[in-house]
């Protein structure tokens, strides 16, 4: 057989037929998972909740059911932006393959998933992220009456140094000049350097950035926050309300990043209790696990008093010399203070903070992490609600995947078989040892006894030879 070179300038063919053009097997998981989708009629039923936010007339959109999926690819692919979504279904067969598009036609663009998500509501994302909830509780994976609560923030797609004033509108440099010509270090005319800027700025004292005082002109709705990192940046927050049982996701909430986890707890689990409603599911909302950031009197009498949940939420430790005094507040937050540390040192309180801190955590690993949701590429909160609910809802359809089929990612699949190589390996090297050892103890048991032999053998190999040539009369 002749080499072949690779030629750069080839002219492609002028006619290709049909027959001629790649076609792909397919990925098991994504197969498994067109089957559960088709097996549920979920393109039946997204068409139909997407039709009036549609035309009569015109020529065919991109059906609902491929932008569901493309979003549903950026989380299984750990892939955030829409662009690395579009080039990602694009470039592979097995996800064209999912998405039902043919080899004959391109797949759709990053502008497409912008266009679709401007024109379909919250509403129906959320509607989505209910549906695959309903599906679990069909397929009895679902309980919802004992959840935990947890936050996280997400990093904004906007700097911390484009922020400006509200009252103003000045960036950094120039209220820093301004502060400069207040204190005379330069005249009123005179402009400095970035460099003599950032002297100033390093010496200062009381330096201070507030988000009652500064903003992002790109995202106003991204708000000052600490990253888990320690770094300051512009984000939101990720709040997550799941079902211990089962570890599904049955709220996931986008807030303000300045919103305090106790300002946004009643919220929550209002809104688990209004998707399981939407579900179909008859589940009362019975008990509520969360960490000490949540604890506070006046959300413990609110919940106590307004709701039928239970809450377990530890009490943060006060500092040495510090006491709790009740005579300023209402008796209705003590007496709930009092309940819920009660419960919360109680043998139930402490197994639910161990899979609190299990499973709720586990959630943000998979959604934030591997689900490359950890910083948003959009700007404003609706936004990045609809973006954020529908990784959530892929959360909730690899639980289901892993419990119908026994694998959640396409990537199980390969870690699996890094397992089971791993083992065979395992297995092989005592294999080895073993037959190693076998061969030493019959060399020694065939070897002809000698005052040499005897000395190096082990104490109990050489007792055990003394008793057998006894026995045998040698």
């Amino acid at each position: 057989m002749a080499l072949g070179r690779r030629n750069e300038e080839r002219q492609a063919e002028f006619w290709v037929a049909t027959q001629q053009l790649p076609v792909s097997p397919g990925h098991v998981f994504y197969q498994k998972l067109n089957g559960l989708l088709a097996e549920a009629g979920f393109d039946e039923w997204v068409e139909t909740l997407c039709e009036p936010y549609y035309s009569k007339r015109g020529r065919y959109s991109i059906p609902p059911g491929v932008y569901f999926r493309m979003l549903l690819v950026g989380y299984f692919e750990g892939i955030g932006s829409q662009r690395g979504i579009a080039w990602r279904c694009s470039d592979s067969l097995s996800i064209r393959k999912f998405l039902g598009i043919p080899s004959t036609e391109e797949s759709p663009d990053h502008s497409s998933l912008t266009v679709i998500r401007e024109r379909l509501p919250a509403a129906v994302h959320m509607a989505a992220f209910a549906w695959v909830l309903k599906l679990a509780g069909e397929k009895d994976l679902l309980d919802g009456k004992t959840i935990g609560v947890d936050s996280t923030p997400l990093e904004a797609n906007a700097a911390m140094k484009s922020i400006v004033r509200r009252d103003t509108g000045e960036n950094w440099q120039e209220y820093v000049t301004g502060l400069m010509r207040d204190s005379g270090t330069i005249g009123p005319e005179e402009k400095p350097t970035i460099e003599e800027i950032k002297r100033f700025d390093k010496a200062r004292s009381g330096k201070k950035v507030s988000n009652d005082d500064w903003e992002s002109p790109t995202d106003p709705d991204s708000r000052i926050t600490k990253m888990k990192d320690g770094t300051t940046h512009l984000a939101y927050k990720a709040e997550h309300a799941v079902d211990l049982n089962t570890s599904l996701i049955i709220a996931a909430e986008i807030y303000h990043a300045d919103q305090g986890d106790a300002q946004t707890l009643e919220d929550t689990v209002q809104m688990a209790q209004t998707i399981l409603r939407e579900c179909g599911s008859d589940v009362q909302v019975e008990d509520v696990a969360a960490d000490k950031g949540y604890h506070a009197a006046a959300t413990l009498a609110a919940i106590a008093e307004n709701t039928p949940y239970r809450t377990y939420i530890p009490e943060p430790r006060l500092k040495a010399g510090q006491t709790r005094t009740w005579t300023d507040k209402p008796p209705e937050q003590r007496d709930a203070t009092y309940a819920n540390r009660r419960r919360t040192r109680g043998v139930r309180g402490k197994r639910l903070q161990r899979l609190r801190s299990e499973r709720v955590e586990r959630t943000f690993a998979h959604v934030c992490e591997t689900g490359g949701a950890r910083r948003t590429w959009l700007w404003g909160i609706d936004k990045v609600r609809k973006r954020y609910v529908i990784a959530a809802m892929a959360h909730n359809l690899s639980c289901l995947m892993r419990e119908l089929f026994g694998m959640g990612t396409p990537r199980g699949l390969q870690k699996a078989a890094a397992f089971l190589c791993a083992i065979y390996l395992v297995l092989l090297a005592i294999g080895r040892i073993l037959a190693r050892l076998r061969s030493k103890t019959r060399n020694f048991w065939s070897a002809p006894i000698t005052k040499h032999s005897m000395r190096t053998v082990p104490a109990a190999w050489r007792r055990a030879d003394e008793n057998r040539h006894f026995s045998t009369g040698c």
